[in-house]
């Protein structure tokens, strides 16, 4: 039997893992929707509303699912960790209420749009979808906020071990939670950017005359392309924080053992706890302090500057964030590429080169969005709530966690099932609309 601390931890892992992929698609897929709505508006192109229809229902799709995985996880909280939750539900409660009523108004607005298409004026239904694409980014700012809580807990004096003074709007300016935000919506962006132009890069290298494609690649990969030549600067200061925040999670994060002047910056490599040090990785003298402190003589404290009992899993976090910013910077790298070819020649189906690599690009947002949340979760233990408490005092005293880890399991496996048929069916079958660009693709938008 899986110890229970254990199993609690997967299951949680596992939950998160699996809903975070719907939560991405619910703040970055209802943009691209409104990007073509409003380019049907403004050119009557009805290749544009053919594209807003159908990323509305993909969208609807994702949000479904997304919705009964973030159910499980609200329950999740309080059965798994109920002591953690009877002692930061009212500093953070506040931020799960906001997170729900932003998720309600996102789920009332999706059926206005899904439905109100002729019914409703033109840019009343485009409204109702900035609507649904600003509750989805409210809603994940508001729960990253609570993770950055428990990265650096403020709002409260502690007396006896317990809360006191209690101040829950403090959450809202708390430096890592804010940082964390716009790295995580910046981060759905790129994801599901890419993903999008991938899947339709791929159906342009079997029909590269489709103007559907043409155009759905376009908006696809202009969402995706500027988050990701801003995301080094989003992760940048999210740096920053962390190492003044949380200097030992960025000492395991990237594999920095002594404390030193002058660090350095290791690409790669697997960090060694019982030598301090690092193998196989490549070294870039001073890097670390310069990117941290704007100095190459900085000093950047190290791992043996705290106790061997509160360091993270070293390997698993600095390989981690190694992922992770190798995936972010190949898509930064993509996005150049296409923003050159886009200025030069304007059209980026042209290059097959181009689309063989954007598809095998595609996955590599989601791939460095669920590395990075192994850096944030793994890379705070063995705290659930930092310098608070500790994971292992929070789990729940109920034994047979074994049970539920395997149903929600297999519960998880049935939905990823479902949502992949689903996907399938809508993906298989596009439109023939028109020719790129060409007039008998426009027709008249019928405004109200």
């Amino acid at each position: 039997m899986i110890e229970n601390l254990l199993a609690a931890r997967l299951q949680m892992a596992i939950s998160l893992g699996f809903h975070i992929i719907f939560a991405v698609a619910g703040m970055a897929m209802p943009l691209l929707m409104v990007i073509a709505e409003w380019r049907y508006i403004r050119t009557g192109n009805e290749i544009f509303r053919e594209l807003a229809t159908r990323w509305a229902k993909g969208t609807a799709i994702l949000f479904a699912i997304g919705a009964v995985s973030g159910t499980v996880l609200s329950f999740e909280l309080g059965l798994l960790w109920p002591t953690f939750m009877a002692w930061a539900g009212p500093i953070i409660g506040l931020l799960f209420s906001l997170e729900g009523f932003a998720f309600f108004t996102e789920a009332i607005f999706l059926g206005i749009y899904l439905y109100g298409w002729k019914k409703i004026p033109a840019y009343l239904h485009l409204m109702s979808g900035v609507i649904v694409t600003v509750s989805g980014v409210l809603s994940a700012f508001f729960v990253v906020l609570a993770n950055g809580w428990m990265n650096h807990p403020v709002g409260f004096q502690l007396l006896d071990g317990q809360p006191t003074q209690l101040a829950p709007l403090a959450t809202f300016t708390n430096p890592i939670g804010l940082h964390e935000s716009h790295h995580m919506i910046l981060a759905a962006f790129v994801a599901i950017g890419f993903l999008v132009a991938g899947v339709h890069a791929f159906f342009l290298l079997r029909q590269p005359d489709n103007p559907f494609h043409q155009e759905a690649l376009r908006i696809a990969l202009m969402t995706g392309g500027v988050a990701a030549i801003f995301q080094p600067l989003s992760g940048d200061l999210l740096a920053r924080a962390v190492a003044t925040y949380s200097p030992i999670k960025l000492a395991a994060l990237e594999g920095h053992f002594h404390t030193t002047s002058g660090a350095s910056l290791w690409i790669g490599g697997i960090p060694d706890g019982s030598t301090a040090t690092i193998s196989y990785g490549i070294e870039i003298p001073y890097a670390l302090s310069l990117l941290l402190h704007g100095d190459p003589m900085a000093t950047v404290t190290g791992l043996l500057d705290f106790p061997r009992q509160d360091w993270p899993p070293l390997v698993v976090v600095h390989l981690a964030f190694q992922i992770m910013i190798a995936s972010g910077f190949i898509l930064m790298a993509m996005s150049v590429w296409g923003f050159c070819k886009i200025w030069k020649q304007k059209f980026l189906w042209k290059s097959r080169w181009f689309l063989r690599c954007l598809v095998g690009c595609a996955p590599l947002g989601l791939i460095a969005i669920e590395s990075g949340w192994v850096v944030t979760e793994v890379g705070r233990q063995p705290w659930i709530i930092v310098g608070i408490m500790r994971t292992t005092d929070a789990v729940t005293p109920m034994t047979g966690l074994t049970a539920s880890l395997i149903f929600f399991t297999l519960l998880y496996l049935g939905l990823a099932g479902i949502v992949l048929w689903l996907l399938h069916r809508h993906l298989t079958v596009f439109p023939q609309i028109g020719e790129p660009d060409g007039p008998s693709s426009r027709k008249t938008h019928a405004r109200a």
